[in-house]
């Protein structure tokens, strides 16, 4: 049941997944990758890579937000993992450890140039973005690298929609810290139950926000599980859902 509007003073959102469609412009450029460095020499199929790589990126973002890897241990260990699973077809195909982190470091900088190329938004962001910068102020909040995440937003066409942008990379905190949400409240000027958190992650956005005393709007699809431990404000299954509450 939709609860009744809150006199919210601002919002703060998320960027991937949530506005912009990674998932897919990932799959997308490790599609293409995959065909261009000739990857089935060590795996069976193109599921069989995603997959491996999909899991073990999950679990490294989970390890850079609570500050146990850098950036850098991130960006070249969710490559060299997968490749250290494969099944060469011949001993030809096998790689040194050098050659192995040589690939991994080629597909990484591939992969940040293609998920660029191929960025979309997710549904409704388009309607969306507008129609909540026509009531609050918005704040984008993101552990997503610098590099990249400028040209996203800037790509979108989304970003004159936004009053702040914080990448956790430019203030030293990665959500779900509580002290970035609390930056986020600051440069609104306004306290912790004025504001609304909305992000597609349960551990980043809505256990983040939860902690700094913030309401969120967790967007979670369908394919994604209700585990009996996780809850948030308000469940959504897209942003449409969120012109019903805001």
């Amino acid at each position: 049941m939709i609860q009744p509007h809150r006199a919210y003073k601002a919002v703060f959102l998320d960027w991937d997944n949530t506005i912009g469609d990674f998932s897919h412009a990932a799959e997308k450029a490790l599609k293409q990758i995959y065909e261009e460095q000739h990857l089935n020499r060590f795996f069976p199929s193109f599921e069989t890579y995603y997959t491996i790589y999909h899991e073990y990126n999950l679990y490294l973002w989970d390890l850079y937000g609570e500050n146990r890897i850098s950036k850098e241990e991130l960006q070249l260990e969710r490559f060299c993992y997968p490749l250290r699973q494969m099944t060469p077809q011949s001993k030809e195909y096998l790689l040194t450890d050098n050659a192995l982190i040589e690939l991994a470091r080629t597909i990484g900088d591939e992969f940040c140039r293609l998920t660029t190329e191929y960025f979309t938004l997710m549904p409704y962001a388009a309607e969306v973005i507008p129609y909540l910068a026509a009531r609050y102020p918005l704040t984008i909040i993101s552990n997503g690298f610098v590099e990249v995440q400028y040209q996203k937003i800037d790509r979108s066409g989304l970003r004159p929609y936004f009053r702040h942008i914080i990448l956790s990379e430019e203030v030293g905190i990665q959500k779900p810290q509580p002290e970035i949400y609390e930056k986020a409240l600051t440069l609104n000027a306004i306290q912790a139950c004025e504001a609304v958190m909305i992000g597609d992650s349960f551990s980043s956005d809505i256990v983040g926000a939860k902690t700094a005393g913030i309401d969120q709007i967790w967007v979670k699809s369908e394919n994604t599980p209700l585990l009996p431990n996780q809850s948030a404000t308000w469940i959504v299954k897209d942003l449409s859902g969120v012109k019903e509450l805001l």
